[in-house]
């Protein structure tokens, strides 16, 4: 097993985790890209878990989507084992992979892209480019221009991680809701 989150059994623990949080019935499709949402499991391991609880019953097929695609959702036993034996991956991954999936499929509901780029200029800065898209529309699109390639990186990396709260700081910062950065 190539994932960094370990075991076949640790991915299994992982996708039911968040498959339980979501707590309503996902295309196969939709699983893997919440999955993928963080670095934990790769998509091989995913693709072999995720039939290996179909098989043993920790998931099940439950409806289909709009185009006629199977939709999967966790079993009583599923769920069962994902809280029994959650405690074998650390907390503050399941958490921080719960808030992405969560991110992901509102903003797939929503058709919100975002995008961030860098590039170097002549004089060995970075601009770095955010965007925030929204079907057709632009929501946030601003670059910053910083000093070296590691901010570059450390802003592209924030960004991409929570892009729903870096735009609401924004709006917040704009608009005065966050005075207390002013007080002296």
């Amino acid at each position: 097993m190539a994932s960094p989150i370990g075991s076949m059994n640790n991915v299994k623990i992982f996708v039911l985790y968040l498959m339980r949080n979501i707590n309503y019935p996902l295309d196969f499709v939709t699983v893997n890209d919440i999955v993928m949402q963080t670095d934990y499991i790769m998509y091989l391991d995913f693709a072999v878990a995720f039939h290996e609880m179909l098989d043993s019953g920790l998931i099940e097929e439950n409806g289909k989507n709009e185009n006629g695609e199977p939709l999967y959702a966790v079993t009583r036993r599923g769920a069962i084992v994902a809280e029994q034996l959650r405690s074998d991956l650390l907390p503050s991954i399941l958490d921080r992979s719960l808030t992405c999936a969560l991110r992901y499929l509102d903003f797939k509901r929503r058709g919100i892209t975002v995008d961030c780029t860098s590039q170097r200029l002549g004089d060995q800065s970075f601009d770095v480019t955010f965007l925030v898209r929204e079907k057709d529309k632009i929501l946030l699109q601003t670059t910053v221009n910083v000093d070296s390639e590691y901010r570059s990186r450390q802003m592209r990396e924030n960004f991409r991680e929570r892009p729903d709260v870096i735009y609401r700081g924004i709006i917040a910062l704009l608009t005065g809701n966050v005075n207390y950065l002013f007080d002296k």
